[in-house]
C-alpha cells in the first residue's frame, strides 16, 4: 500500500467500523447490551453510559438485565430507556431493572431488514466519496509535482481496489445482519 492512500484506506476503515456499530445497535430479536451503547444517565450532572453506572447482562436469549451499582441510579436508566427509540419498557424491582425483548412480528423484521440496507447504502456512497476525494488529491499530485502519469494511473487503480475491497465488506455486513434479523 503506498503511504499517499493510506489515509483514504484509514477512512473508509472507519465507515466500515462505524457501520458495524450502527448494526449492533440494530436489536433483532434477541438481547444484545450493545442496543444500550448510545444511552446516556444523568451520573450526578454528567451525562455517562449505562455500561459505566450498571452491571448489564443477558441471562436469558430475551432480557437484559441491568444492576446499577448505585441503588440512586435506577430511576435514571429507566428514563434514559423510556425516552430513548428502544422501544421497550423496562421492569424494575427497586434493585434491577429488567428489558424484556418481544419477538420481532414479521413486518418489523422486513423494516427493519430495510433500515439495514439503507444503512449499508449510506456507507457505500461514504466509500465512494473516500474515493472520489483520493482521485482528487491523486490528479493535484499529479499536477504539482514530478510523479509521472503511469505512477498517477497506478494509484488510481489501487485506490478503486480499496474502495471494491470496503464495497465488499458492507455487501458481506448487510448480508449477515439481513439475514440475522429475518431468522425467526
Amino acid at each position: 500500500m503506498d503511504e499517499r492512500l493510506v489515509q483514504f484506506e484509514e477512512k473508509m476503515g472507519k465507515t466500515m467500523s462505524n457501520l458495524n456499530e450502527e448494526f449492533g445497535s440494530i436489536r433483532a430479536g434477541r438481547a444484545n447490551p450493545h442496543v444500550l451503547d448510545k444511552l446516556r444517565v444523568n451520573y450526578y450532572g454528567t451525562p455517562t453510559a449505562i455500561q459505566q453506572v450498571a452491571n448489564v447482562n443477558v441471562p436469558e436469549p430475551r432480557m437484559i438485565q441491568i444492576q446499577p451499582w448505585e441503588p440512586s441510579m435506577v430511576k435514571e436508566i429507566e428514563k434514559a430507556i423510556m425516552t430513548s427509540d428502544l422501544g421497550i419498557n423496562p421492569s424494575n424491582d427497586g434493585k434491577v431493572i429488567r428489558l424484556v425483548f418481544p419477538e420481532l412480528t414479521e413486518e418489523r423484521r422486513k423494516d427493519l431488514a430495510k433500515d439495514v440496507k439503507k444503512k449499508g447504502e449510506s456507507a457505500k456512497v461514504a466509500i465512494r466519496n473516500i474515493r472520489r476525494d483520493a482521485n482528487d488529491f491523486l490528479k493535484k499530485l499529479g499536477k504539482s509535482s514530478d510523479v509521472s502519469e503511469d505512477e498517477i494511473k497506478s494509484l488510481e487503480d489501487a485506490a478503486q481496489k480499496l474502495t471494491d475491497k470496503y464495497i465488499a465488506e458492507v455487501d458481506k455486513a448487510v448480508e449477515a445482519k439481513t439475514k440475522d434479523i429475518l431468522t425467526v
